[in-house]
Order: C-alpha cells, then sequence, then structure tokens
C-alpha cells in the first residue's frame, strides 16, 4: 500500500488501524482547547510525526494517521482532511486554510478491479512555508515546492514547483510570488 501498490481496503490489520485512527481522532476532535499539553499527546500518538509549536483546529479526519508527518510551526485551519493511505509529508511553517483535502487514494480507471475493490495510493508532499487556501484539494502523488501559494478552492493535480501563485481547477500557476 505505502509503496502505491495496488490492494484491498478491507484487509483486517488496515481495518484494526483505520479503527484504532478513528478513535483517537475523535478523542482530539472532542477535546477540550484548553487543554493543550492533552490534545498533543493525542497527536503524538495519532499521527507519524508532529514538530514544535503545531497548531491544528478540529476537527481532524484522517484514515491512519500514522503516515501524516507535520513539520514545525505548521497551522492546520478546521476541517483538514488527510486521507494518508500513502504518506503525507508536510513541511515547516505551512499555513492551510479551512476544509483543506489532501488526498493519497486512487483507484482503477477499469471497472473490473475497481468493482473487486482494488486501490491504490500515492504520496503527498508539501514544501517548507506553503500557503494552501481554503477548501483547496490536493490530488494524489503531487508535490507542492517551498514557499508555493495554492488559491484558495484550487485542484492541484501536478507538481507545483517552488515560489509560485497556483490557481483553479486544474490548478495552474499564474506568477512568481516575488511578482509585484
Amino acid at each position: 500500500m505505502l509503496a502505491g501498490d495496488l490492494y484491498r481496503g478491507a484487509d483486517p490489520e488496515l481495518e484494526a488501524e483505520m479503527l484504532q485512527a478513528m478513535v483517537l481522532t475523535k478523542a482530539f476532535n472532542d477535546s477540550d482547547p484548553r487543554d493543550g499539553e492533552g490534545r498533543r499527546k493525542v497527536l503524538r500518538e495519532l499521527l507519524g510525526s508532529i514538530g514544535v509549536d503545531v497548531d491544528i483546529r478540529p476537527p481532524l479526519h484522517v484514515d491512519y494517521g500514522s503516515h501524516l508527518h507535520i513539520g514545525d510551526r505548521t497551522f492546520i485551519n478546521f476541517g483538514l482532511m488527510a486521507l494518508d493511505v500513502a504518506e503525507i509529508r508536510i513541511g515547516q511553517d505551512v499555513l492551510m486554510g479551512p476544509n483543506v483535502q489532501l488526498l493519497t487514494p486512487t483507484h482503477p480507471v477499469d471497472p473490473e478491479p475497481r468493482r473487486a475493490k482494488w486501490e491504490a495510493a500515492l504520496p503527498i508532499t508539501i514544501g517548507d512555508n506553503v500557503w494552501i487556501g481554503g477548501m483547496a484539494v490536493i490530488c494524489p502523488g503531487v508535490t507542492i515546492g517551498a514557499n508555493s501559494v495554492i488559491g484558495a478552492g484550487a485542484v492541484v493535480t501536478k507538481d507545483i514547483p517552488a515560489d509560485v501563485v497556483a490557481v483553479g481547477n486544474p490548478a495552474r500557476v499564474i506568477r512568481s510570488v516575488h511578482a509585484n
């Protein structure tokens, strides 16, 4: 699964991991916002790794959590959906607006294997100091370069280089972040 090979999600071991993630996610989402250390403890147990001074606003939704890695000083606004069937790496100093979706799963285009419940996943990598606007969707296998900005509502289907602004559906680069 993590290598991008076809797998079936109904595997008992995977289902047990997802159930554990649901329990921990519920604990985080239901936690008292005044209990910063308690919330951080849940996130350390849920996520693959979490840097210092990370702020995640509930609700948070993950498949496994253990494949999600978040760098230092990152801010994630309400409603992140991180389907971390493959690894998701979020760099340092990243800003995410509300209801961003990071989607690693893919399904066969051919109807027969899709009907047989085969699926795969491709990793997502978000560089340092990236800003992702609210309701943006980052598709499987995408890398977003450092310092880039993804506009609100963008659907990112292909890699985005460093130091650019990308908007639209599908997202396209419209300018450098350094343009005046």
